[in-house]
């Protein structure tokens, strides 16, 4: 089984992670930019941690033979700080890096104004750079803030293929499925989503451009909940294709958008099987 992970933010996890999700199968993983638990107190910070997303953490991950790729932005709970929003200036700095492969997580936290303009001017970003979007749904109110996210993602003029709108369940699943955009669930021990739950997802609304992560951060969570749902999966009669496709093709198909997805030299194949063609770096 090879396992990418859409959306785990690594820098919050152990080299003992990294040796773990390697003998799971996870060869490659997204590292989304968000909120470190406590506030920052200026754009420097901001900085140095962006600096160390395209890095210091790519060199970590590369000594367990897992590929490390970031995305960029200031989070939707950082956006409500008057001391944190000269980093929307600072952005496009980063979003030109090498293994940066959207922008995000950019959304709602709260659904403040100031969260409205953050998400507004980020998606602008996307576009002027040519990168897909990573959304954040928010956890609290959760429907009305992912109609709220679709209606600014339409206003936005990005192409809805190019977005994922991450951390959907059950409820919210309906609203988003026919829109274009891609459907991201993140696989959590007590709250979120679970490998059982997404198993039944999947079995009623299909493969087709789902994303499931773990989200593993500094709370209770687990990076290998991906495999977990794999192997839930083929328990429930999935195929070993149908888990190719929601574990590494789907996320490759979707962050390959960004023409700087690199996953040679993995021990994996790369390859769209319904195509032939390589996807890797959108297509080259």
């Amino acid at each position: 089984m090879r396992i990418f992970d859409p959306h785990i933010h690594m820098t919050s996890r152990t080299t003992d992670d990294y040796e773990r999700m390697a003998a799971a199968g996870v060869r490659a993983v997204v590292e989304p930019a968000f909120w470190l638990g406590q506030p920052r107190t200026g754009p420097e910070s901001f900085a140095d941690y962006f600096d160390s997303l395209i890095g210091w953490e790519p060199f970590r991950a590369g000594q367990f033979g897992v590929r490390h790729h970031a995305t960029i932005a200031l989070n939707p709970k950082e956006a409500n700080d008057p001391r944190c929003r000269p980093v929307l200036d600072l952005l496009p700095r980063w979003l030109d890096k090498d293994g940066v492969v959207a922008v995000g997580e950019i959304g709602y936290d709260s659904m403040t104004p100031a969260e409205d303009e953050a998400f507004a001017a980020q998606l602008a970003l996307a576009v002027a750079h040519d990168l897909p979007a990573l959304v954040h749904s928010p956890h609290r109110d959760k429907a009305r803030g992912v109609q709220r996210s679709l209606a600014v993602v339409a206003e936005s003029g990005i192409d809805p293929g190019r977005v994922v709108i991450d951390h959907l369940n059950e409820v919210t699943v309906k609203l988003v499925r026919d829109t274009g955009v891609w459907l991201g669930f993140s696989i959590y021990p007590d709250t979120k989503m679970s490998p059982p739950r997404m198993v039944e997802l999947l079995r009623a609304y299909g493969t087709e451009r789902m994303l499931v992560n773990s989200a593993a951060d500094w709370g209770r969570s687990d990076p290998l909940l991906t495999r977990a749902t794999g192997e839930a999966m083929l328990a429930a009669g999935f195929t070993d294709d149908d888990v190719d496709r929601v574990l590494w093709r789907n996320p490759v198909e979707f962050y390959g958008q960004s023409g700087r997805l690199e996953l040679t030299d993995l021990d994996v194949t790369a390859v769209d099987p319904t195509t032939g063609n390589s996807i890797l770096r959108g297509g080259e």
